[in-house]
């Protein structure tokens, strides 16, 4: 099975529709279930191999410094790529810290990315289907049928094969759930500055080579105060 030893965080945003949580206390330092946001996305990502964790900060950046700092005892090492001066986005964050992350593959995780497990365990599912003779990038996708605080349209239609397409006109199935697995090789000719990891993936999508993988299991996606509350009260009933 592929490995993926390195990971890049992504927690410098502002969180501006979670507040007045995020007044004080960036988003990612939010408590899910008796855990930060950020620590269930690290432990899982540590559950799953990775040794090195790539954590960007914008937005209150000593707190998130300091966090990190308080648990160096716990797996993956994580280090900080500071955009204090300049918020570069999620393609734009990543971009920069192409050094630290390696020639790949890695995972890129949303720092409020969460979900119970199904049987099939996410991160994992992701490293055994990787495939880079046929992918540029793999994404998580939840399906909305079983999703929690998302109400939108969905992002993505899915192949049997597992090849993606946009959302048109039309509803589609799945949404994605922050999480995605790619090489350095994605980001050939990347913009300069602020961009979304959404042109690197137009770019695959243009070539056919952006798949996906469904979450089996529950994504919460914790968006506002009143979707934490969702989150926080599946936690208590699936005991995730």
């Amino acid at each position: 099975m592929t490995t993926a030893r390195t990971a890049m965080v992504l927690a410098a945003g502002f969180g501006e529709r979670m507040r007045p949580l995020t007044n004080t206390k960036p988003k990612p330092l939010v408590p899910l279930a008796g855990r930060t946001l950020i620590d269930h996305v690290l432990d899982r990502l540590a559950a799953a191999g990775v040794e090195t964790a790539i954590v960007n900060v914008h937005y209150l950046p000593e707190q998130i410094e300091a966090h990190t700092k308080a648990r160096a005892s716990r797996a993956p090492k994580t280090i900080i790529s500071d955009e204090r001066d300049l918020l570069l986005d999620t393609g734009g964050g990543a971009t920069k810290a192409l050094s630290l992350l390696g020639d790949g593959p890695f995972f890129i995780h949303n720092s409020d990315s969460v979900w119970s497990e199904g049987v099939t365990q996410a991160l994992p599912q992701m490293l055994r289907l990787w495939d880079p003779e046929r992918m540029d990038c793999l994404l998580l996708l939840a399906p909305l049928s079983t999703s929690i605080g998302y109400h939108a349209r969905g992002d993505f239609d899915m192949t049997a094969e597992g090849r993606l397409s946009r959302r048109g006109d039309q509803p589609v199935p799945f949404a994605f759930a922050g999480v995605s697995l790619c090489t350095a090789a994605l980001f050939e000719e990347a913009p300069e500055g602020p961009f979304s990891l959404n042109v690197l993936w137009d770019r695959a999508l243009a070539k056919e080579r952006l798949y996906g993988v469904p979450l089996d299991g529950r994504w919460m996606h914790v968006g506002t105060p009143e979707a934490l509350e969702e989150a926080e009260a599946s936690f208590e009933r699936e005991g995730a």
